[in-house]
């Protein structure tokens, strides 16, 4: 295997947590919408816990995007 084959490898297999980081926004904003819906008086305080996790979960996706290209181009 020549070094070419196992940087795009590498780089296919460090954006494979993109996939964790899709299924755990969409668990993040359900459950956001779900509390609101079931309690919209609670909205000021879910809401600023929902917009941190999904800063925190964007975040892990950004570090895995930096990872690939680290690998593809460095």
């Amino acid at each position: 295997m020549d070094i070419a084959a196992a940087r795009e490898i590498g780089a296919g297999i460090a954006v494979i947590a993109l996939a964790g980081v899709g299924i755990g926004l969409g668990n993040i904003f359900s459950t956001l919408v779900a509390s609101i819906a079931r309690n919209p008086a609670a909205r000021p305080h879910v809401f600023g816990l929902g917009m941190l996790g999904f800063a925190l979960t964007e975040a892990v996706a950004l570090f895995a995007l930096l990872i690939a290209f680290l690998i593809l181009f460095v």
